[in-house]
């Protein structure tokens, strides 16, 4: 049995939490966070209450006082992207609109007020019955809800719309048939402190994350035929008629403020069971989630519940149960413990010292569950060990406590809670569980997070300091001084969803880059950041541009000088590392979504990129700038309003001085100083034209021995990375490529020669000696256009690697022998092997299309 008294958090310790900082910890231990995108859970509260595809009517601003139907393109906090039916594909006319201030209604709200329903005038002429055109258009179609277009829930996240004060139903642990009511006390983030209707004290509060099966809306059980009666543990405490009043008090309070039913629409359904009773299998500790032990399915109530019971074989033995359905996080098949060298806890009374299962079902006479009763037993989602999260103390779930990952088998994971006695064990959660939550969640949601007993802490630390440039002068000395790393953290004690929190903020890489940014650098970002709290998304996507700056320190400059009077600003300390050096500046970051379009377009203005850049709207084909059509010279001609670029110190010549040998210089490293061309401008779309001639030179020495100035070493100048979720929809282009996460692709790739096929447009060995011939520009090659290359020649057995990473033609010419032999583990021949096929792509590209 273990004591409880162990999990109560040291409260001399509680003094420390203003000194903790995650961003800090991490540095200064090297360690790692786990991936934001593992938690589901997190990344399904922080989504709109709007979904794409939702209908609305929106005022026609061509027409005073007439209003069309639109449709929810994408959303990003309280902004939704529409677009006019009858447009169709067209997204030209889309536009941004704001949930809070811009006229928008529910589907109907026209003929119930005797509005006029009116196309705009561009498309008026497209149909000749629109009447006809509508109901095809709205047939099967979802309206945006009512009350979240009017009234005081008007643009909430889903999350924001569960208020202190809302009724709910919770299902009983031990019978699926069995609901109480229940009131929010307190909502963190999505995570509920339920208490049962006519409790008053939080002596028996629940904690449960709002996407708990387990919770329903308030009359689900009357619908649906089931009891409606106080857990067993707590029916003596009042009497029946007492608890009556309650509920119906409760049910009269619900209907004066009811819950939206917004709220249970990312519940997952349940599959359907094929337990039966007397089977046996192992699960984690309902009561002591410390080790694993054997339990039996005791009760089969339908398709989706069942029953299962500890196994305990003393005569004095009280049943220990739970209600568990086919997904329930922590059931396993027998002798999965022993597969992954995991000890089974033995069964109270059972005699032997030594736990055998087929003796065991031998004396029980009892059957195995099979596999395909359980789900994934073998997904991961991402975790590994000693990564770093926020966890729930299971024996005090009212703490969030600092969590380690000790070791990760299957889909459970060992975690070891700081803040705790160190004799403590460690507890075992489902990388399924809402129990467990991504580094920051406690910050962004004011909540208070049991740090670790001693926080790592330097005392003195010195750095550089990076000043505002205010005018073209000689380099000074770099100041330095001390800084303590343990200062004390502001809480931002403002809402962490709705207008404070955005949804995602992508990175658009085959825009234009600017002078500042290598291109290379880009194309290696994750596609989106968010979704999360406006001022850590903005964090992360800032860092990630400074640390794909040719000179961070310059980017940092640069983005002190972002900003506007009429934003809502929040300081951030971004810091970036040069040449052995650290930087550190305070960034003034917009804590509004609604003010992030313009803070992102400022901020691509002030490093003279695209636009679009970085934006909350993704660029998927054509960028609406075109500035994939221009070139370096005249982009930044333009979208820097005619300014020549300086230099950042004094005596230095302008952008256009010198073009000629700035370009000539570039291009001695290209191909690996295989080939050279004079006319081709393949460079990142990026360069250190703003640099001096020293500077020039460490940026050729970065640039050497890889392509398209994607550097092979590792890099040291590294930003530190915030409490948001980094999006990896798409893999990272060229140089991050997926670590081997395919067996079957990476085995192939290592074991034997791979399967001889004759290259395109050659035949025999004579064609490997032969100049390769191509049909069309690579870098128009689609992935599919890749992997037909790819499959065309002695490394085909590669070629689904390249299909699963999204590779393109651009992403292609990016890969060098170091970034394919560590991100594709491949060993050093295989990786020659598929290098000497990519390079000879990139020789028929200069040699037929680089004039």
């Amino acid at each position: 049995m273990i004591d409880r008294a162990f999990f109560l958090s040291d409260a001399d310790s509680m003094e420390e939490e203003a000194d903790f900082n995650w961003e800090e910890y991490l540095e200064e231990t090297g360690a790692t966070a786990a991936p934001h995108t593992a938690f589901k859970h997190v990344d399904i509260s922080l989504q709109s209450s709007f979904q794409p595809g939702m209908k609305l009517e929106v005022a026609n601003k061509s027409s005073p006082d007439t209003y069309w139907v639109a449709t929810i393109v994408t959303t990003c906090g309280q902004l939704l992207l529409l677009r006019f039916s009858g447009y169709g594909d067209d997204r030209k006319a889309d536009f941004w609109c704001d949930v809070m201030t811009s006229e928008l209604h529910p589907v109907g709200w026209c003929s119930q007020n005797n509005k006029t329903l009116q196309p705009p005038e561009a498309i008026k002429e497209k149909y000749s019955d629109w009447t006809d055109f509508l109901i095809q258009d709205l047939t099967g179609s979802r309206t945006a809800p009512a009350n979240l277009l009017e009234g005081p829930l008007r643009g909430k996240n889903t999350v924001d719309l569960i208020v202190e004060g809302s009724v709910i139903e919770v299902r009983d642990l031990t019978d699926p048939s069995l609901y109480w009511a229940a009131r929010v006390a307190q909502n963190v983030g999505g995570r509920l402190r339920l208490r049962h209707v006519g409790l008053q004290d939080d002596a028996h509060d629940t904690w449960l994350f709002y996407l708990d099966v387990r919770l329903r809306p308030l009359g689900w059980a009357q619908e649906n035929r089931l009891s409606l009666e106080p857990p067993a543990e707590l029916r003596g405490l009042k009497s029946a008629l007492e608890w009556q009043e309650a509920l119906e008090a409760a049910r009269s309070e619900a209907q004066r403020n009811p819950l939206p039913l917004e709220v249970f629409k990312d519940h997952a359904d349940l599959t359907k069971h094929s337990f039966r009773t007397g089977m046996k299998l192992e699960m984690v500790s309902p009561s002591e989630p410390f080790h694993i032990c054997p339990v039996s399915v005791t009760q089969v109530y339908n398709e989706h519940y069942f029953q299962v019971t500890v196994d305990d074989l003393t005569p004095e033995a009280t049943p220990l149960s739970l209600v568990c359905h086919s997904e329930s996080p922590g059931i396993l098949p027998v002798q999965w413990c022993l597969k992954n060298g995991i000890g089974l806890e033995r069964p109270r009374g059972y005699l032997s010292q030594d736990f055998d299962w087929a003796d065991y079902l031998k004396q029980s006479g009892t059957e195995t569950a099979p596999d395909a009763c359980f789900p994934d037993a073998w997904q991961s989602r991402g975790f590994a060990k000693d990564m770093w999260l926020e966890a729930v103390n299971p024996v005090r779930p009212t703490e969030v406590c600092v969590a380690q990952i000790t070791q990760v088998r299957g889909r459970l994971l060992w975690l070891r809670l700081e803040g705790l006695p160190k004799s403590v064990p460690e507890c075992i959660v489902d990388v399924e569980s809402m129990d467990i939550f991504p580094v920051g969640w406690c910050e962004t949601n004011a909540y208070l997070l049991t740090p670790p007993l001693k926080p790592v802490c330097q005392q003195q630390k010195k750095i550089a300091v990076v000043q505002p440039e205010k005018q073209l002068a000689p380099p000074q000395p770099v100041e330095t001084i001390p800084l303590n790393l343990c200062e004390p953290i502001a809480m931002d004690t403002g809402s962490a969803n709705g207008r404070y929190c955005c949804s995602r903020i992508y990175v658009n890489h085959r825009c234009f880059s600017g002078p500042y940014l290598n291109k290379g650098r880009i194309a290696e970002l994750p596609q989106a950041v968010g979704p999360g709290k406006c001022t850590l998304v903005l964090k992360e996507v800032l860092s990630m541009l400074i640390n794909a700056a040719y000179k961070p320190g310059r980017v940092l400059r640069e983005l002190q000088d972002v900003e506007d009077q009429h934003w809502d600003c929040h300081e951030e300390t971004l810091k970036a590392k040069y040449k052995g050096k650290t930087y550190r500046s305070s960034i003034r970051i917009v804590r509004l979504a609604e003010q992030i379009p313009d803070f992102c377009r400022k901020v691509c203005g002030k490093l003279q990129c695209c636009p679009n850049l970085f934006s909350p709207v993704q660029v998927t084909d054509q960028c609406p700038e075109s500035c994939s059509m221009q070139t370096k010279t005249k982009y930044t001609y333009y979208y820097g309003k005619k300014k020549k670029l300086s230099k950042p110190f004094g005596g230095e010549e302008s952008l256009e001085a010198k073009p000629t040998r700035r370009r000539k210089k570039r291009k001695a490293i290209f191909v690996q100083k295989k080939r050279r061309s004079s006319a081709v401008d393949y460079t990142p779309a990026g360069s250190p034209q703003d640099s001096d001639e020293d500077e020039d030179e460490d940026y050729l020495m970065l640039q050497s021995g890889s392509e398209e100035g994607t550097s092979s070493e590792p890099r040291e100048d590294h930003t530190d990375t915030s409490s948001v979720e980094v999006a990896n929809s798409r893999p990272r282009r060229a140089v991050t490529l997926r670590r081997a996460t395919h067996t079957g692709v990476a085995s192939s790739s290592r074991e034997g020669p791979e399967k001889q096929v004759p290259p395109t447009q050659e035949t025999g060995d004579a064609g490997e000696r032969e100049n390769l011939v191509l049909e069309r520009n690579p870098l128009e090659w689609s992935v599919e256009d890749v992997v037909t290359f790819i499959t065309s020649t002695d490394c085909a057995a590669l070629a689904n690697i390249f299909q699963e990473q999204d590779i393109d033609g651009q992403a292609l010419l990016l890969l060098t022998l170091p970034t394919v032999q560590e991100c594709m583990e491949l060993k050093l021949g295989p990786a020659i092997k598929l290098c000497h096929q990519i390079e000879r792509v990139k020789v028929a590209f200069y040699a037929q299309y680089a004039n």
